[in-house]
């Protein structure tokens, strides 16, 4: 609803109080997380955070709540956009894919893009799921001390398998110059997205240079892998259903499943090279580190709450019990399933969502301006009393079928949500279930590591190590 309207209560945004002159500048840098949730506590839903020095300074607008989450996000998804300087800088180093395109070219690529994450086509890549989880877990009985880092350990499986999804065979150099130039551009990312102010990226400063060279190795292994595909005679991998190979010929004329389909309006047309690119790298960046942020905190979670993993691996076994997972599984692994969710509240891979208001609106009775940079928290959500009571508490049933159902849609919402909603949620679904459902049935877990910190970058990442010890259960 715009601001002004006369049935709506209007009030002025309370501000976070932080120091003189540069304001919160300090505290969103150490702990950009604890302060967010720090701003709810004392002030509520909607909370203003200013940052940086007079004519730098920067403001945040923090919405907290469901209900305004879910007016950001869906209900008034027009009026806010993907334009502030976070989106910006991913936009800057890893090309206007799906994850930052705007208009017309969000739509278009949305079009092309869509058909390759229908249920039925995720569902046939559980067999590379379960591939590299395999390989992943049978080097497990080779740890020293049978002590795994599982945060290291479920980033590199997760690469691995979406590098297979994508690339068909061409796993291990792309894996090897992702695992190393992500990273540095990440960490690029973020310096400038709560830097007040940057010099320009072709300057050669020694932070401008290393992030160059990183992306120059990326760009260079998806041209390469790239132009191999447009120039093959035939299909890459062994069922010829890679993505990349989907996505080359994506607009080029519909098959069975409507790959390729312009649509109602007509208007379709291929990727070229450059926006194929752009695609790779944002599924690269979102396939790979959402998922193993997933599945690194539920295994560690579980190897603190031994009565949850005890359960947890009794309906594997008694699902599974020896065979391969398929994805026709992931609905008869329902605790499974809980677990993750519950791993996804208490860590959500997105946890902060910016967003741009274009217009001025009345969010949870106060007004936020035209042009306002705007802030939704899963990170805060998820940990709010009034959705989930003693929320640092680890509990899967809170995702039983009516637990969830008393809950407002948007308590919980690691996918993000509305039209923006992430495109490859059943994806992360499948992999992870089918992932930690392997685990379990392998080994048992007891935490090294009682407490993990974490950091905030483009999504969340364990800031120190994630120690189990492992313990093989056909030994």
């Amino acid at each position: 609803m715009a601001a002004g309207t006369a049935a709506e209560p209007v009030g002025a945004v309370p501000e976070l109080a932080g120091v003189p002159v540069l304001g919160s500048l300090f505290d969103l840098k150490a702990d950009s997380l604890g302060t967010f949730l720090r701003a709810r506590e004392l002030h509520g839903d909607v909370v203003r955070i200013a940052a940086g020095p007079p004519g730098l300074r920067s403001e945040l607008y923090c919405v907290f709540s469901a209900e305004g989450a879910q007016q950001v996000l869906a209900s008034e998804s027009a009026n806010f956009r993907k334009d502030n300087r976070f989106y910006q800088e991913i936009r800057d180093s890893f090309g206007n894919g799906l994850l930052t395109s705007q208009d017309e070219d969000y739509v278009r690529q949305r079009r092309l893009v869509q058909p390759l994450f229908t249920r039925r086509r995720v569902d046939g890549y559980a067999g590379a799921v379960a591939t590299e989880t395999a390989a992943t877990l049978a080097g497990w009985r080779e740890a020293p001390g049978g002590v795994v880092d599982v945060a290291r350990a479920m980033t590199h499986l997760s690469l691995r398998a979406v590098s297979r999804i994508l690339f068909g065979t061409d796993v291990e150099a792309t894996v090897e110059v992702v695992d190393r130039c992500f990273p540095v551009i990440t960490e690029y990312v973020l310096r400038r997205g709560y830097s007040p102010a940057n010099l320009p990226r072709h300057w050669p400063t020694a932070a401008n240079r290393r992030a160059a060279a990183a992306l120059d190795e990326l760009y260079g292994v998806c041209d390469r892998i790239i132009a191999e595909r447009r120039s093959a005679a035939g299909p890459s991998s062994a069922a010829g259903e890679d993505l990349l190979t989907l996505l080359s010929g994506a607009g080029a004329g519909a098959g069975a499943d409507g790959v390729g389909d312009a649509g109602a309006d007509g208007a379709g047309g291929a990727f070229d090279a450059g926006e194929l690119r752009d695609q790779v790298l944002v599924f690269l960046l979102a396939g790979h580190e959402t998922t193993a942020t997933s599945l690194a905190f539920a295994l560690h979670l579980l190897a603190r709450h031994p009565e949850q993993q005890d359960r947890a691996r009794e309906e594997v076994r008694r699902v599974l019990g020896d065979r391969t997972p398929q994805a026709a599984d992931l609905d008869r692994l329902p605790y499974v399933t809980r677990v993750l969710k519950e791993a996804m509240r208490l860590y959500p891979a997105a946890p902060v969502i910016g967003r741009k208001a274009v217009a001025a609106a009345v969010v949870g009775g106060r007004t936020v301006p035209a042009g306002a940079d705007v802030i939704i928290a899963p990170w805060v959500t998820h940990r709010d009393p009034r959705y989930w009571p003693d929320p640092e508490r680890f509990d899967p049933e809170r995702f039983a079928p009516e637990a969830e159902a008393a809950r407002p849609r948007y308590a919980w919402f690691p996918f993000g949500g509305g039209p923006r909603a992430c495109i490859g949620q059943h994806f992360s679904m499948l992999e992870s279930v089918l992932a930690l459902a392997m685990a379990l049935r392998s080994y048992a877990f007891e935490a090294v590591d009682t407490a993990v910190p974490v950091s905030a970058g483009i999504t969340l990442r364990a800031a120190g190590p994630a120690r189990c010890r492992v313990r093989p259960l056909d030994a």
